[in-house]
């Protein structure tokens, strides 16, 4: 009989690595949004794959970074949560970025983690002479902290496959953890808030994506119809940017609400119908009361 190997791998590192993109890939499917903003992942999520070697479960954590709000220093402690809890630890670095004084708190982090621990150089797709890896790969494999150090493209699936090898060879034996099929534990107000808020990342620039979040006041499904209806509040942290958010003539509203509505369909089936406002409420990033309500 097979011996199935199941456990949990904590995916850290510096805001934008990778580690979202990453995670959907080797789940397979998508399970936590993505964007080109830092900070994209609020707290930690799961992702579960499912294969014939057993199940992985990956906890897709927030950037590791200098907090500067109660919200950030959440983020941050979820993070280091992870580090201590799961059974493998996987650093995800961006091989397009010079390391510095970042990879340095990370490396640190790792040090005071138990192993196991693997590093993951993400975005080698974006690297044309693979020889200019090297030195990076010198640097890490000094630090003495790594039971392997892996190449890999999140995005074309390069080296993934190498990935998931060392993995198994670290996650304990043992039953599944999760039930066949599932892929992430997240509820749907949260999958339907991260969508919504996913679709406004891609059309907000500067300090507006880091003081968004969306409050999903109501989910109601209408059977009859096969739809669901969703009230949900898009929540920014100065009344200057209700306007931006909202855009001329509506017009940024209505297409972050149409693409959300259309993954929203693709993801869960049936039709849906957001009614979305915007709403200034400054300071919501250090209200602790009101981030407890906050799906996302």
């Amino acid at each position: 009989m097979k011996t199935l190997r199941s456990g949990t791998v904590a995916v850290v590192g510096r805001p934008n690595a990778g580690k979202s993109t990453l995670v959907n890939a080797l789940v397979g499917t998508k399970v936590a949004i993505v964007s080109d903003k830092p900070q994209t992942t609020r707290r930690n999520l799961l992702g579960i794959r499912n294969d014939d070697e057993g199940q992985i479960v990956f906890v897709d954590t927030p950037g590791l970074h200098k907090p500067l709000h109660r919200l950030n220093k959440s983020m941050v402690a979820e993070a280091q949560d992870a580090l201590r809890e799961e059974d493998v630890r996987l650093l995800v670095v961006d091989v397009t970025a010079p390391a510095g004084a970042g990879d340095r708190f990370v490396l640190e982090l790792l040090k005071a983690a138990p192993a196991p621990r693997i590093c993951v150089l993400n975005k080698v797709d974006l690297v044309p002479r693979k020889e200019t890896l090297l030195p990076r790969l010198a640097a890490l494999g000094a630090a003495g902290l790594f039971d392997a150090i892996v190449p890999v493209s999140a995005l074309t699936g390069e080296g993934l496959d190498v990935l998931l090898e060392a993995l198994r060879g670290h996650v304990p034996e043992g039953d599944a953890l999760f039930p066949a099929g599932v892929v992430t534990t997240s509820d749907d107000a949260t999958r339907i808030a991260e969508t919504i808020r996913e679709k406004f990342l891609e059309r907000t620039r500067e300090e507006i994506p880091y003081g968004l979040g969306v409050l999903v006041e109501e989910v109601r499904r209408e059977a009859a119809k096969n739809l669901t209806v969703v009230r949900a509040t898009i929540v920014v942290d100065r009344d200057g940017h209700k306007g931006i958010v909202v855009g001329a003539g509506g017009r940024l509203l209505k297409e972050a609400g149409t693409a959300a509505r259309l993954d929203l369909e693709k993801s869960f089936g049936g039709k849906f119908f957001l009614d979305l406002v915007v709403a200034a409420r400054p300071g919501w990033r250090e209200d602790p009361r009101f981030l407890t309500t906050l799906t996302s």
